[in-house]
């Protein structure tokens, strides 16, 4: 698997935790997203799946993380993000 899906898919996780720890009425937008490629992936691995996690938030940021990993639970790939926080315009 080409290593920009791997990005894509660990970029969602982390935005999702820090989009689900956010109030009505903000918003995020990602600063930067590092990722570390542990092991391949291949038709044979089966099933992935990405799971986010906020670290810290505070009023302007918000650090999470996010693991890649298979159904036996092996780590593939894991990343950090920092997000930028801001209000929603109001229409």
């Amino acid at each position: 698997m080409h290593g920009g899906v791997y990005a894509a898919l660990l970029d969602s996780a982390t935005g999702c935790a820090v989009q689900s720890a956010l109030p009505v009425g903000m918003a995020y937008t990602s600063l930067d997203l590092t990722v570390k490629f542990l092991k391949r992936i291949t038709a044979g691995t089966g099933r992935v799946r990405a799971i986010g996690t906020v670290v810290s938030r505070g009023r302007q940021t918000a650090l999470a993380e996010a693991r890649l990993i298979d159904a036996q639970e092996r780590l593939l790939a894991h990343a950090t993000s920092s997000c930028m926080l801001f209000p929603v315009p109001a229409d």
